[in-house]
């Protein structure tokens, strides 16, 4: 059976020049020269990226009607969602090798071009499977259901990527050295070729993420198939995926209940793919459920913040001054 894409060459060529445009404006321009990622720029750029997400959401509506653009808008919201659970592991990668603050943008940066061009890959293969294999839905809902199990059971589990097969093995196969040497990702050091901090991580940032898109592609399928809906919206999520971590990587221990929401957005698409030949949830629907999940594990988690912040004060604090007694 082949699918139906609304995607014509013209389509797929201009999105592709916008995609390289941008990649090209943000490294040549904007960060030529590496610099922290200060808050404000981090939320200036973050604001830039959902800005234009919801405007090429919003052409897709007027061109094409309220299906498509209702499934871009809800593959947009699980990429996006999913893409902050990857934030956690950043964070950790950049503790674990001690990587300073100014060359971080510069790893993501890379970590995420190759990224993009992963998912390509395995977005048009998924789709080619699954015209030629529809059973494979299936085994993509039951995979969805079993890694949102596993990532509430798990949610509390603390994470070493640094300790890792991936990493172990490139320490074991790629010369490298515990040295900086500035912003580049291979020094020379003894007349020998040698793999800076900063390469190791970047390692690390790409097989991360390969791990995280075996779920969120897969999701997405759970709402549309139609290939450029589906790469659109994850290009969409993963641009926008460096601001937001310098927008949240110094609260991420705020969002407590965040990986509860994506465990169960992660049962709620795969239960969708399992029953898509007996129930048909329509877009809409699949839309609120998702932002409800989301939205619901934010707000009760900066809920649980803000009541942790107001009982430190009373925790272990001098005791309140003694009051005269009566005379």
């Amino acid at each position: 059976m082949e699918l139906q894409s609304i995607g014509s060459p013209a389509l797929w060529g201009g999105f592709i020049a916008f995609v390289l445009g941008m990649l090209a404006l943000d490294l040549g321009v904007f960060h030529r020269h590496s610099h922290v990622v200060k808050f404000k720029e981090a939320l200036t750029w973050s604001a830039v990226w959902v800005g234009l997400a919801l405007l090429f959401n919003a052409g897709l509506w007027w061109k094409f009607g309220t299906e498509p653009g209702v499934q871009f808008l809800t593959g947009y919201l699980i990429e996006k969602s999913l893409s902050v659970d990857n934030i956690f592991v950043f964070v950790i990668v950049f503790s674990a090798l001690r990587i300073p603050a100014i060359y971080q943008h510069r790893v993501l940066f890379w970590g995420i071009l190759t990224a993009l061009v992963l998912r390509a890959v395995m977005i048009f293969a998924g789709v080619a499977m699954l015209q030629r294999f529809h059973w494979l839905i299936y085994v993509f809902g039951a995979f969805l259901i079993l890694t949102g199990i596993k990532l509430f059971l798990n949610r509390n589990q603390e994470e070493h990527p640094e300790n890792s097969a991936a990493m172990r093995w490139a320490r074991r196969v790629i010369p490298s050295t515990s040295s900086f040497d500035g912003h580049h990702f291979f020094t020379v050091e003894n007349g020998r070729r040698l793999a800076t901090p900063l390469f190791m991580a970047l390692i690390l940032v790409e097989v991360t993420d390969v791990i995280f898109a075996l779920d969120s592609i897969p999701a997405i399928f759970a709402i549309t198939q139609d290939p450029f809906i589906v790469f659109t919206s994850n290009i969409f999520a993963i641009l926008g995926l460096r601001s937001l971590f310098f927008l949240l990587a110094g609260m991420v221990e705020k969002f407590s209940y965040l990986k509860v929401g994506l465990s169960a957005v992660l049962v709620f698409v795969g239960a969708k793919m399992t029953l898509v030949d007996v129930v048909k949830v329509p877009a809409f629907v699949s839309l609120g459920v998702i932002a409800l999940l989301i939205g619901g594990s934010v707000v009760l988690s900066l809920h649980k913040a803000r009541a942790l912040e107001a009982a430190k004060p009373r925790e272990g604090g001098a005791s309140p001054p003694k009051q005269p007694e009566a005379a």
